[in-house]
């Protein structure tokens, strides 16, 4: 990926993959292999791997090196990879920069160091001090929820001046805010700003926005691309078809329980009962009981028939 080749702009579907683990916490690398072949048949534009979704910030070392490995070598250069690299030292993630960059990779992904509490000046020397060094194109991640810190729209703008920075995606779920960053679509408009809640994913690409890291893609991944190219062409009737099953999938499979994990778990449930991998999740974060279980795979089945219907 060329960051200054605007045909090179990220858009559409780009799916934050989990990270398939065996019960023993190492990797499931058939699981993995299988999930890949789901993720490209279904037609997603990129694959987003060490994110939010893949566990990044519980995995040790060696698994991210292998995941990497594995993801770029299945994919064969046939589909965008951006591999995260955030981390509180910066040495961390160039490291990790480096071994997206000898695998073959496209992009990496840094959400702001998420220890300390940062001011914007902090936070914008620190990326462009990433930028710099990074041997691969940058993409800004706000997700203040898990970082404690925001890039600010004018933040994002000044950072986007820099030639290795091409893009951002917001995860904040705050409207106000995501309209401020499209608004800097008008002066750079190669410059991709990607939506994460799914939910918003529609109207975000009605109102300007490149396109969507949607966690459901995992499972149903043809069907978030249908979403995406229904509001791209501004097809209502389409969008008022899906819409209502995103939503399902946010209710009914994330939120299958209290706990922290709930989200993790109804995704790798679901591709376990779909055959594709195993269902384990990594330390601290513990899985769901018996009980919401069973409700995932109940309520996925329901999900399963009516996407048959559209």
């Amino acid at each position: 990926m060329n960051p200054e080749n605007t045909s090179d702009k990220l858009e559409g579907i780009i799916v934050p993959m989990v990270t398939p683990l065996l019960s023993n916490g190492e990797l499931d690398r058939k699981g993995t292999e299988r999930l890949i072949r789901h993720l490209t048949h279904g037609g997603v534009h990129g694959i987003f791997i060490l994110g939010t979704t893949g566990e990044a910030s519980s995995l040790k070392p060696a698994i991210k090196k292998e995941l990497i490995e594995i993801t770029c070598k299945e994919t064969q250069g046939q589909h965008l990879i951006l591999v995260g690299i955030t981390h509180t030292a910066l040495d961390v993630s160039l490291k990790i920069a480096k071994t997206a960059k000898e695998n073959g990779a496209d992009a990496v992904v840094a959400a702001p160091p998420y220890y300390f509490s940062l001011d914007q000046e902090d936070l914008f020397k620190y990326y462009i001090k990433l930028a710099d060094l990074s041997p691969l194109p940058l993409f800004l991640y706000n997700f203040p929820v898990m970082t404690k810190n925001t890039l600010e729209p004018e933040t994002v703008h000044k950072l986007s001046q820099h030639p290795n920075i091409i893009g951002i995606k917001d995860s904040s779920g705050n409207g106000v805010y995501f309209q401020k960053l499209l608004a800097l679509k008008k002066v750079k408009p190669e410059f991709s700003v990607l939506i994460g809640p799914e939910e918003m994913l529609a109207q975000s690409v009605l109102s300007g926005c490149d396109g969507g890291v949607s966690g459901g893609a995992n499972i149903f991944p043809n069907l978030y691309v249908r979403l995406f190219e229904a509001a791209k062409n501004r097809d209502f009737e389409m969008i008022s078809k899906i819409q209502p099953l995103i939503l399902e999938i946010s209710k009914n499979i994330y939120g299958c329980s209290p706990k922290t994990s709930s989200y993790l778990c109804g995704v790798k449930e679901s591709l376990y009962y779909l055959g594709i991998c195993e269902p384990h999740i990594a330390p601290p974060l513990q899985s769901v009981n018996a009980q919401a279980k069973e409700t995932i795979i109940q309520n996925l089945e329901k999900i399963i028939f009516k996407i048959k219907t559209i």
